[in-house]
């Protein structure tokens, strides 16, 4: 399956880059163009080229470009995706780190939309924003959410994560409900991977299943963990998978990098990323 990861990087001056993705020792080479890994998209493209290695299928085409919170380089990435979609031959778009820009958003879902076959779509971060403050968020297959983000997609009147409710400040068990809530007033995807102390798989029809071990303490102040939970579902999908299912495994790979790397604090992301091909072996073979 051709499958596509769109993002942006914070580094000022970053060009627009669209290439497939492979990954060395500490970064991911676009092209003739290395970042590195630390968090945030290329995290999630790394993940993602390991998790293919182990499936045996293609990497993904990346597009992204440098943003360091200006937007510029979210635009040139929106721009790019307005004059592609025509030519879009992907199955598989994951959406990541852009700018919220419901103008832009919205003439990509529905250039998208028009196509003979609509991909699958999948959002997490900035990307999930704007998904949900258009309105749209029903039209995606997958958010990747964490427990301060589920309170975002619940809250019916939020127009940024800024303004939720004080549902922030509330314990994570109440994360059941707030889904349920995202649900009720359309601001959630088909399926919802929440990430938190426990990793839930969600539908409208409520809960469908739930990860919590290994619990890894130290995993918890590593950035990017969630960016690379999302780069290994994303592969999954890649590799035919259900949604359900993939979301179920790649929930068990992320937590199993850290039984295997027995992190500290002072990890990074890059840190983990080695044990992703024995942590995904064992999680499929379970």
């Amino acid at each position: 399956m051709s499958w596509l990861i769109v993002g942006t990087i914070p580094y000022e001056g970053f060009p627009l880059v669209e290439a497939s993705c492979a990954l060395t020792k500490d970064s991911v080479r676009l092209g003739d163009r290395a970042v590195r890994v630390v968090r945030g998209t290329a995290a999630l493209a790394a993940a993602a080229c390991l998790t293919v290695e182990v499936l045996g299928i293609q990497p993904p085409t990346v597009l992204l470009a440098g943003d360091i919170g200006r937007g510029d380089g979210s635009t040139s990435v929106y721009r790019r995706m307005v004059d592609r979609v025509g030519e879009v031959n992907e199955r598989l778009i994951v959406f990541h780190y852009l700018m919220p820009d419901v103008r832009w958003h919205d003439r990509i879902l529905m250039a998208l939309e028009e196509l003979a076959e609509k991909p699958v779509l999948v959002a997490d971060a900035g990307y999930m924003y704007v998904a949900k403050m258009s309105g749209s968020a029903p039209s995606y297959d997958l958010f990747t959410p964490d427990a301060g983000e589920i309170a975002f997609l619940a809250d019916e009147n939020a127009p940024h994560p800024f303004y939720t409710r004080g549902f922030l400040l509330q314990e994570e068990e109440r994360v059941p409900e707030l889904i349920s809530r995202a649900y009720e007033h359309e601001n959630a995807a088909r399926y919802l991977l929440v990430k938190g102390r426990s990793d839930l798989i969600a539908s409208k029809d409520g809960i469908l299943a739930e990860v919590v071990e290994p619990c890894v303490d130290a995993m918890e102040p590593i950035g990017g963990t969630g960016d690379s939970l999302t780069g290994i579902v994303a592969a999954l999908l890649a590799a035919g998978k259900a949604i359900p299912e993939a979301a179920f495994l790649a929930a068990k790979t992320n937590r199993l990098l850290g039984s295997l790397s027995n992190p500290t604090p002072a990890f990074s992301v890059a840190d983990l990323l080695p044990a992703l091909p024995n942590a995904l072996e064992m999680a499929l073979s379970h």
